[in-house]
């Protein structure tokens, strides 16, 4: 009698260990490099035009519609504490999900899809923004940038 083999289980990327790696895509806001998990990424879009919010959190730039669905834009730069504004035809849009909504992040530009090794992720350091250490799980060093990767959750949670 022969044993079936067992099929493999699947394991998270952080458990998975050596030779791991995850997907990001990259934006830039105010010359720095951030990256958010690709799967938690909808769509990457140009500009669109906002509609204003009344009485909404600063960190909210306005509405548009995608296909139909009202969709909530967050300032990217005054979310993470930066100043000044992009070059309106500079900006270009990620739209990511957050607790079953569509947002759209308005970030100067997108950069590649990288594909890094959960080895090579570090903490945080200490010397990193109080407020990016919040939003943040990790940075990378790349060969010319330090890439900050930001978790959706904390950054679309704030108060008002």
């Amino acid at each position: 009698m022969t044993a079936k083999p067992r099929e493999p289980q699947p394991r998270s990327a952080a458990a998975v260990g050596c030779g791991t790696e995850i997907e990001y895509l990259s934006f830039f806001v105010d010359g720095q490099m951030f990256g958010l998990p690709l799967l938690s990424v909808q769509d990457v879009l140009d500009a669109r035009t906002l509609t204003p919010i009344p009485l909404a959190p600063p960190e909210v730039a306005g509405a548009l519609n995608l296909r139909g669905r009202i969709i909530t834009a967050i300032n990217t730069r005054r979310r993470l504490g930066l100043g000044g504004a992009a070059v309106e035809g500079r900006r270009m849009s990620v739209v990511v999900e957050h607790e079953g909504e569509l947002y759209n992040l308005i970030v100067d530009r997108v950069g590649d899809v990288l594909h890094l090794s959960v080895e090579d992720c570090e903490e945080n350091p200490a010397t990193l923004d109080p407020m990016w250490r919040d939003l943040s799980t990790g940075i990378y060093r790349l060969e010319n940038n330090l890439l900050v990767v930001l978790d959706v959750n904390k950054l679309l949670t704030f108060t008002t």
